[in-house]
């Protein structure tokens, strides 16, 4: 598949999921989320649960006036550990949000954090503990707005159905893959392409698919042949139940 391929095929895709989910609330949205700190604490919260999880114990942080990287990098560590209890492992979580806020507080706070080029930004969130590049991207594009392209689950288990992607499956050669194949894309678009892949498949393009009303069935082969199929059966169990 050909470089133009792959861009006309990224550019078909986003349009026909913008049409789908355009209209939908979407967390991290620059008109939704409050601020750049839900975003980074978000991030964390989110890692192996729901969003509804994760933003009940946002909720927590913030009536507890913990949502502040100076709060989060002192607070002692199990009162941390039960605010955040709701979104599942506590303990891990808990631990993984001091040690991200105590880089952000020696580096010099959240302003200089969003300041940062964003080659430098990835490099020190990844280095930083229970930080990898999907939490390190999420925090980049939305709460710096760096132009980056976030890779998770939905995406690969999406792209991968529809026939789009490399072969490889390390992380980064696919930012790279789906950022090439964008080329005059901002940090805006990519803000709502990941979005609506992530709605997309919740609502549609889940485990088990449901590719029937699939509003890019005719894009994709894997889909096709799952609705073909189905219908194969459902005709085989009429004609049975007619003898």
């Amino acid at each position: 598949m050909n470089h133009e391929l792959r861009t006309t095929n990224c550019e078909l895709i986003y349009a026909r999921l913008s049409d789908a989910y355009g209209d939908e609330r979407w967390h991290w949205m620059p008109d939704v989320v409050r601020g750049p700190i839900d975003v980074i604490v978000g991030a964390v919260l989110v890692q192996h649960t729901t969003w509804t999880n994760a933003e009940r114990a946002l909720e927590c942080l913030r009536s507890a006036g913990a949502l502040d990287t100076a709060v989060l990098a002192t607070m002692p560590f199990d009162a941390l550990a039960a605010l955040v209890r709701v979104s599942g492992t506590p303990s891990i979580k808990a631990r993984r949000l001091r040690a991200l806020a105590a880089m952000i507080e020696d580096g010099g706070g959240l302003p200089w954090l969003l300041a940062l080029p964003l080659a430098t930004m990835r490099t020190t969130l990844i280095a930083t503990h229970g930080v990898g590049p999907e939490t390190a991207d999420a925090i980049a594009l939305y709460a710096a707005g760096h132009r980056t392209f976030i890779i998770d689950a939905y995406t690969k288990r999406f792209a991968r159905r529809i026939g789009i992607g490399p072969l490889d499956d390390r992380y980064e050669t696919w930012r790279r893959f789906f950022e090439s194949a964008l080329p005059g894309a901002d940090a805006a678009l990519f803000q709502r392409y990941h979005a609506w892949i992530v709605l997309h498949g919740k609502t549609l393009c889940r485990a088990t698919p449901r590719c029937a009303p699939c509003p890019l069935l005719d894009a994709c082969d894997y889909g096709r042949a799952r609705v073909v199929a189905a219908q194969t059966r459902s005709a085989c169990v009429a004609g049975g139940a007619t003898r």
